[in-house]
């Protein structure tokens, strides 16, 4: 599902411990890290597609995570031209996301990267929060700089189960 502006809407997923640290993943098979993030399905809600996502990236349950905080409006980011399938008439050109910010309530044992037939990530861990702003690719530093300014009252506010 494309947007009239050539935008595919999707979710992006920030994943903090009781040390606030949150989760950072290693694309499968490539050298780039990133939050978890995926595709919201036509008959899907923002939070349909989060709870999906997160299963099938990380392998954890909704009664694993506590939703600290979502962000407000759509946060969009253009694709590179070398990274842009044009293999018919589409007019995508990025993805336009809702980030949630997520407090873990289980053990990070929980986590499991080989929860799908196709994993995402192969490799994960913990790093400090502004950590991934100098690590990300830079079409998505934007965005990232966005979402995780907007959700950080979110987490220092919230209380740490």
């Amino acid at each position: 599902m494309i947007d009239e502006d050539g935008y595919r809407p999707n979710v992006g997923i920030i994943l903090a411990n009781e040390l606030d640290q949150v989760l950072w993943a290693k694309r499968a098979g490539q050298s780039g890290w990133q939050f978890p993030q995926g595709g919201i399905g036509d008959a899907e809600t923002p939070e349909d597609a989060l709870f999906r996502e997160l299963d099938e990236e990380i392998g954890l349950s909704i009664s694993q995570v506590r939703i600290l905080g979502r962000t407000k409006g759509w946060l969009r980011y253009q694709l590179p031209e070398y990274l842009l399938q044009r293999k018919d008439d589409s007019s995508f050109v990025g993805q336009k996301q809702k980030w949630f910010l997520l407090r873990m309530l289980g053990d990070e044992d929980d986590v499991s990267l080989k929860h799908s037939n196709s994993p995402e990530f192969d490799v994960w861990r913990w790093v400090s929060y502004w950590y991934p702003l100098d690590q990300i690719v830079s079409f998505k530093q934007q965005v990232y700089r966005r979402a995780m300014k907007e959700l950080l009252p979110y987490l220092r506010t919230s209380s740490h189960a």
